[in-house]
Formats: C-alpha cells, structure tokens, sequence
C-alpha cells in the first residue's frame, strides 16, 4: 500500500501549488488517495498509465518479407547488390508506375537509369556481364518484381529471353555484335516464339515460316504477346523452316521491310509491358541473321528453361511485394479504435500468406542451386513455376481481402499487383502444361497430345 501512495504521490507533486489548490476544491484529496490504496495490481497500473498520458508508441517489427532470412545465405557483395537494387526500385520505380500502369505506357526515361545497375546479362560471361550466380539472378527478378512485375517482365525479356537467344544460340559474331551493347541496355531486344493461334503448342505447331533463298530468308507469319515488340532494336523470330520442318530462330532488326508490329491494347494485366502483333510479309533477313546454333526446338527449349525460373522467381517477388503492402496497410488502418493488425482474422491471413511466401522462397533458392551446380531439369523449373504462380495467386488474393476496399485502388499497389499476378501465372507456359511436364517426368509416361 506504502507503494501505491508513494507513486501516487510522485506523480501529483509535479502539479505546482496553484493547480493543486484547483484541484482540491474539485475532489476530497484524502478519499482519492484511500482510493488508490484499494485498487488491485491491474486496476492501479492501468490507471497509472491513464495519468500519464496513455500507453508508450509501441515499437512495431520492421516489415520484412523473407521470414527466414535467406540473404544470409548471400556473400557480402551479392547482399550489397541485392539491397542496391532493392533501393534503385523504392526511389526511382516505386514513384512512378501506377502512372505508367494506368496509362498503359512505358517510362523510357528508367532503361539509362537501370542500365548503370549493371545487372543485364548478370549470368553470362563475357561481353560486358558479370558472371554472377543464377541464385543472383533470381533474387534481382524478385527485388524488381516486389515494386513492380511489369519492370521485371521487360527486365527479363531484355537480359533472359534476349540476350539468352543470342548467347545460347548464337555465332561469336552475332554475340559480339549484339551482348555487348544490350547488356549496356543501349539496344533493346524481344523474344517471338507466340503466335494468335499457337501458345503451349509451340513445340510443334508454329505457323511462321522460313524459306531459304539465294538471297536470304523469308519469314512469313504472325507473332503475339511479343513483349518490348513496339520498340526493340532487335527482335528474336522462331519460325518453322519450310524446308526441314525444323524450328530455327532469325535475328529481326528494327525497321526490315515486312516486318510490322501493332500494340496490343485492352490488357488488365503488366499494363506497362508494351506487348506486340507482329506481322510478317515477305521479311527478309540475311543468312548472317539466322541465329546459327538455333536448329531445333530443343534449342528453343534452352532458353525457355533458363528463363522458366526467373518467372518462378518474378512470381516471389509479386507475392512479396503484396503481402508488405498488405502488412503495412493493415497495421496503420484502424478500425473499432484499433489497428485491424490487432485483429485475429487479419492475423491468420497474414501468417497465411507469409507460410506460402517462405514456401516459395526456399524453393526458388533451391531450383537455382541446382541450377549453378548444372543439374537444372525442364521438371524442376516447371514445378516452381506451379507451385509459385498458383500460391501468388493466393497471395494477392489475401491481400486485398484485408485491405477490404482500398485493396482495389491503385494507390494502395495492391490491386496493381492482384491483376499482374494473373499474367504472371499464364506467360512461359501455363499451369497446366508445366504440370504434364512434372507428371510426365514423375510417371513416365507423356499426357501430351
């Protein structure tokens, strides 16, 4: 009791004189002091509280999405690059891309900006690239995805589908003529293998053809989805040759006669991603064009398993960049004269969606080991590419549900993030041919037509 009175006592020796005097006309000092003495422990201390002008600002955890710490498994200068371009993305992206997004436009003015990153080609050696870790690959496409999937989907296009045609299956020529000035992001390049009526059926069933003559090839045809098409300096072709009935790729520099491209317009998804028709008539295209180790789909394959994991790696970072946002949202969001953070609903949610983000997390860091170790297989990427598009998906769907309504403005990143989670989860092969390229390596038996 001596206790109690003595703190109560501290505590009203900071009013001087003439507020006590005030304060003694309105209530009976010595009653409120008995008072005191009577209060149970939680009674006193929340009372206490109360004088003292409420409870202290909580420190809140800082909002973090790789749960298990993972870039602890980075050396010191691949965290220093991940961090770099983690801040790159929050002060250069971040302030700008709903405004691209809504407008289905793309900001020209980041493609110098991203240059002096030095990250394009980050996995190849020689012709100005880096040499670095497909691990490090991956985690740039989740840092650029995190803010933004557009930006990584034309990121990607230019360093992996690209740049990788041209390093898997070019000459020496080609390859120096071409790496050294995109890895720089001087020229810009896109990838055609998509055609209107051809997606999954691509391995066997393009309709752009090739025809040899004496003075070149000529392609003939119609490619879509093609992103970066409405203003690449070079575009990749796959097309089938007439002759041998084989696929073969052709290097299509912008402006060749017979070659137009009609932006795709109407998208609900990566809006900022300036996807192409392109239309082939006549296009003719030198034999030092053709890409001269491209003579099969297989080799087409080469550089779709190479990039199927970055998409894998895109998708965590979408996910990732939803459920910070959603965090955020819901710790500064009141409701009932609380944080809806506080709520139980909004914490199962969240731990939801974290366990599905650190699920997808250790298995991309996986799938790129096997890839630095050369053990990658088609069945390996097309199972992260499942697991990590459908529980993106998941993901952003939760997200906005806590974000109630706001979680459909733009403003608030969310609903950017819930629409590019669909496009994501279609491009470089859909769930359900990646599932029969899992289940054909798992039975052994082929479910394709």
């Amino acid at each position: 009791m001596f206790s109690r009175i003595k703190k109560a006592y501290q505590l009203f020796k900071r009013i001087d004189f003439e507020q006590l005097d005030k304060l003694s006309q309105k209530v009976n000092l010595p009653r409120v002091m008995d008072a005191f003495s009577k209060l149970d422990d939680n009674q006193f201390n929340a009372l206490m509280r109360m004088l003292r002008g409420g409870q202290p600002k909580r420190e809140l955890p800082p909002i973090n999405g790789d749960f298990y710490e993972l870039h602890m498994r980075l050396s010191e200068e691949d965290r220093a690059l991940q961090l770099k371009v983690r801040e790159f993305m929050e002060r250069e992206i971040r302030p700008l891309v709903n405004h691209y997004w809504l407008r289905d436009e793309f900001p020209f003015e980041i493609i110098p900006k991203l240059a002096e990153l030095n990250i394009c080609g980050l996995t190849y050696d020689g012709y100005g690239c880096a040499g670095k870790s497909s691990l490090m690959e991956g985690i740039i496409a989740m840092e650029i995805a995190r803010v933004d999937a557009s930006v990584a989907t034309f990121f990607g296009v230019q360093s992996g589908l690209a740049m990788g045609s041209i390093y898997l299956c070019g000459s020496d020529a080609q390859k120096q003529e071409w790496l050294p000035a995109m890895q720089q992001m001087k020229l810009i390049g896109a990838f055609g293998l998509t055609e209107p009526e051809v997606g999954s059926g691509a391995a066997g069933g393009l309709t752009v053809t090739a025809r040899k003559t004496e003075n070149g090839w000529l392609l003939n045809g119609q490619k879509k989805w093609i992103g970066n098409a409405t203003f690449a300096d070079v575009t990749v072709i796959w097309a089938k040759d007439l002759a041998d009935g084989e696929v073969k790729g052709f290097l299509v520099r912008k402006g060749t006669p017979g070659f137009e491209v009609e932006k795709i317009k109407g998208k609900m998804a990566l809006r900022i991603v300036q996807n192409g028709l392109i239309t082939m008539t006549d296009c003719l295209v030198e034999e030092s064009d053709r890409l001269q180790h491209a003579n099969s789909f297989k080799d087409t394959s080469k550089v779709l398993q190479l990039t199927r994991a970055g998409v894998a790696w895109m998708a965590v970072g979408c996910a990732r960049g939803a459920y910070e946002n959603a965090l955020d949202y819901t710790r500064k969001r009141k409701q009932f004269g609380k944080p809806i953070a506080s709520f139980q609903l909004i914490q199962n949610h969240l731990v939801e969606m974290l366990s599905n983000l650190t699920a997808m997390q250790t298995l991309v860091y996986r799938l790129s080991e096997l890839q630095d170790n050369g053990m990658l297989r088609d069945e390996h990427a097309s199972l992260a590419k499942v697991f990590c598009t459908l529980r993106t998906r998941d993901i952003v769907s939760q997200a906005r549900e806590v974000m109630g309504g706001n979680g459909i403005l733009l403003e608030y990143d969310v609903a950017r993030f819930l629409a590019d989670a669909e496009a994501i989860y279609s491009y470089e092969g859909t769930k359900e041919i990646n599932s029969l390229i899992v289940g054909r390596s798992i039975t052994g038996f082929s479910a394709f037509v």
